[in-house]
């Protein structure tokens, strides 16, 4: 395979001002709202209203997590454990983090309980004969207890958790995947798949993402600080506000189960994160930055194209404009916008204005405004 001439390789410059597209974005994990910008997306969908959204990436502190109970960190997140090595009977589905960010639970899909950190066990329904699986869990405001919901919206509680109602009995849709209480714990939301919100208690409606436009399911509904509003989050972290939730939501752990090719991309680069750069690296040792891009969408999607950055910017798949970006896209830097024979770098797009990278001496997640727009390509490609 040929390599990328040292010509080609990265020429960075200090960022003069971020990117200002929003983008949708992928699906991956876990994530904290921080330093993206919002957009107003219109729905394509007969009679649904647009639906303004955040996108939910962050720029430094957040956990990953996986079906396999694997968890990574990142910035000053902390490395608190995971289920990676422990036999697991059924697939992790879910994770919540405790009230203080000190510690996370994860759940099975039998409600199986693994906790780390300052995060409690207060029981599950690992011995229970369930009618449908788990799908997710919300500890309760100070973090003394949990609910364990699923899929059918049976409600299971713990702790100081208290039973508010279910649509247990109800004919739904779309499945429920997510759950969150309300600020003074005497009710709570749930969220089906499909964006749709369910009551209990003394939670109002404001809204929902049900018919919305967006690429990945819904996860979680998450309370505003007042308990007045909420958002509804996808599983790639876009955040779609109702009431008086305005802004991005706090620290969310959301579980990652790919929906596209280019999430299965996304999911092997997380994977190579920490891995050394490598000049021709094609990895799985150490890669460049296009033999990243290539070794993330073959190994993870089973979809290849050209090795070295120019080409993939002329040949890998079709064009995609950079305010509709979404996860495992790729991104190009050029000394010349016109030219695609300029082109010297590329990156893995994975939402909310973030990519992964193999520049400086290692895989990395940065920014995608962090050098300017200056010589960032007027598209990405989706291969």
């Amino acid at each position: 395979m040929p390599t990328e001439e040292p010509s080609r390789a990265p020429r960075r410059r200090r960022a003069t001002g971020l990117v200002g597209a929003a983008r949708l974005t992928l699906g991956a994990l876990a994530f904290v709202a921080l330093g993206v910008t919002s957009a107003a997306v219109t729905s394509t969908s007969a009679g649904a209203q647009s639906i303004d959204s955040s996108t939910g990436i962050p720029s430094d502190n957040f956990w990953l997590a996986d079906a396999q109970g694997a968890v990574w960190n990142f910035g000053d997140a902390a490395a608190l454990g995971s289920a990676a090595s422990l036999p697991l009977n059924h697939p992790i589905v879910g994770m919540a983090v405790t009230p203080d960010g000190k510690g996370y639970w994860l759940v099975a899909s039998d409600g199986g309980i693994f906790s780390f950190g300052d995060a409690t066990f207060y029981g599950s329904t690992g011995s229970i004969a369930l009618n449908q699986p788990i799908v997710g869990m919300a500890p309760t405001p100070d973090g003394k207890g949990y609910w364990l919901v699923a899929s059918d919206g049976g409600i299971f509680n713990y702790g100081d958790a208290a039973f508010y109602g279910s649509t247990g009995s109800i004919h739904l849709d779309q499945p429920i995947v997510g759950m969150a209480p309300t600020q003074d714990d005497t009710g709570y939301w749930l969220v089906a798949s499909d964006g749709g919100i369910f009551n209990f208690g003394d939670a109002a409606f404001d809204g929902s993402a049900a018919g919305g436009p967006a690429l990945d399911p819904a996860e979680r509904v998450v309370a505003s600080p007042s308990g007045q509003g909420y958002w509804v989050e996808d599983q790639d972290g876009t955040a779609y506000p109702f009431g008086d939730a305005t802004g991005f939501p706090p620290t969310e752990a959301l579980m990652f189960a790919p929906v596209t090719p280019g999430d299965k991309a996304v999911l092997f680069a997380f994977a190579q994160l920490g891995k050394p750069y490598i000049w021709g690296g094609n990895g799985p040792v150490g890669y460049d930055c296009s033999g990243l891009a290539l070794a993330s969408w073959q190994n993870g999607a089973g979809v290849g194209f050209a090795r070295v950055s120019d080409d993939q910017y002329e040949t890998a798949g079709q064009p995609v404009a950079l305010n509709a970006l979404a996860a495992g896209d790729l991104v190009f830097w050029g000394s010349s916008q016109t030219d695609w024979t300029s082109v010297y770098h590329t990156a893995i797009y994975v939402g909310g204005d973030q990519i992964v990278e193999a520049t400086g001496d290692h895989v990395q997640l940065n920014a995608l405004g962090q050098w300017g727009s200056g010589d960032l390509m007027p598209n990405g490609r989706r291969p």
